[in-house]
């Protein structure tokens, strides 16, 4: 049984290596930290602007900050992984992620607020472009689908635990002190940290980090202007400017679009967690499904259901706007999940970091633009009505830049 589980088993002859599932399970474990993180300030946006004296518009600024960091360091620390191997690398990022949530805690004013948020910046791409380097090495074939979507589910598992149990359960816990309760996920995403140290320093591991550091580098530069030559891969970041503007617009902003649809701060913390609630049923599912040929069937499904969740969320009440946060949970980690298999399978699997760190370079512009818009538009125009009007307008734009790659993709044979 091969200790390096870096060629396919159709190749090889050979099963895969059984310990692929618990380097998965640690890929898992740091995405929930990673999306705990994230969404941690989005329950938290009422009080922390009354503490701060900060209205929306800031706030926006402050959930849209750390895609900024994004843009610029995702590229090369996507990169680099694929240099040096995730391992240390991966333990690193999730010590910054941890500082940044202490930093957090500790913020008296909108600018060290805003500098705590750039830190997780630093640390975060690595954790983006980190996860899908670890299935490309473990799983192979439909199997690489499925690894997606089940470290997916932590992303969805961080975020139910953020919007659903932050109001509920854990500020009451702490006194209803927010800056205790971001110390105490900050301590538990470095306990996951460490976790994670502990699962890769199975030998099997340390086998494919040696593979990979024996292997002939080639320079950075020449990965990215390989990469970027395809028009593939730019119609591919392109669409992941817009899902990750969704994703990120929406998801910052919707327990503070339930509260002012009437809804308490416990009640909208639920109702802002049934998305993450059938994104963890679904995550594992979706991208597993779509095989090459049913991936254009099934993104435009997926961005048509985004549209449609929009106009569910602003005129619907009840079921149907049940129905549109239902909508909204399948659509947010499948859309991504499937264009980084797209990306996956651009280059042969060769520069899975790399590509990986693009598209979330590219698509952090979106990420950071998404909360700044909403909340600048929430301010300006006194209601999410508009913000929610652009959002149905991008899930139709992603429908067309679908169109033009199935285009592209057809004509390149």
């Amino acid at each position: 049984m091969a200790l390096a589980p870096t060629s396919s088993v159709e190749d090889t002859g050979e099963p895969p290596h059984p310990y692929r599932w618990a380097m998965l399970a640690g890929v898992w474990l740091l995405y929930i930290s990673f999306a705990l993180t994230i969404a941690s300030l989005a329950p938290l946006v009422f009080v922390i602007e009354r503490d701060l004296g900060i209205d929306h518009a800031l706030m926006g600024t402050i959930l849209g900050a750390w895609p900024l960091i994004y843009i610029a360091s995702s590229a090369p620390c996507g990169a680099l992984l694929d240099r040096f191997g995730p391992r240390r690398m991966i333990f690193a990022s999730v010590t910054i992620i941890a500082l940044s949530g202490v930093l957090r805690a500790y913020s008296e004013s909108y600018i060290e607020l805003l500098l705590a948020i750039f830190v997780f910046g630093v640390g975060g791409p690595i954790i983006s472009s980190g996860a899908p380097k670890i299935v490309s090495l473990w799983f192979t074939g439909k199997a690489r689908g499925m690894g997606i979507g089940i470290y997916f589910t932590g992303n969805a598992l961080g975020g139910i635990a953020a919007v659903a149990l932050t109001n509920s359960y854990i500020m009451p816990f702490f006194d209803n002190d927010w800056r205790a309760v971001l110390l105490a996920y900050a301590a538990f995403v470095f306990c996951a940290g460490l976790i994670w140290l502990l699962i890769s320093a199975h030998p099997a591991s340390k086998a494919v980090e040696k593979t990979l550091a024996a292997e002939k580098k080639t320079p950075i530069t020449q990965v990215f202007f390989e990469l970027l030559s395809m028009p593939l891969v730019r119609i591919i970041l392109v669409m992941g400017i817009f899902i990750l503007f969704f994703n990120h617009g929406l998801t910052h902003w919707l327990p503070t679009i339930l509260q002012e649809k009437g809804m308490d701060e416990v009640t909208a913390g639920y109702w802002a967690s049934i998305p993450t609630v059938f994104g963890l049923c679904t995550a594992p599912f979706i991208p597993r499904l779509a095989t090459p040929e049913k991936r254009y069937l099934i993104l435009f499904l997926l961005f048509s259901a985004a549209a449609i969740a929009t106009l569910c969320i602003q005129y619907g009440d009840g079921l149907v706007l049940g129905t549109g946060l239902l909508m909204q949970g399948i659509c947010r980690g499948s859309m991504t999940g499937i264009a980084i298999l797209m990306l996956m399978d651009t280059d042969d699997g060769k520069h899975v970091g790399a590509a990986s760190g693009l598209y979330f370079s590219a698509g952090e512009v979106g990420g950071a633009l998404g909360p700044m818009t909403v909340g600048t538009l929430a301010q300006s125009t006194g209601g999410f009505s508009t913000p929610l009007f652009m959002m149905t307008g991008v899930g139709c734009l992603l429908i067309l830049l679908l169109a033009r790659l199935r285009f592209v993709a057809r004509r390149a044979g």
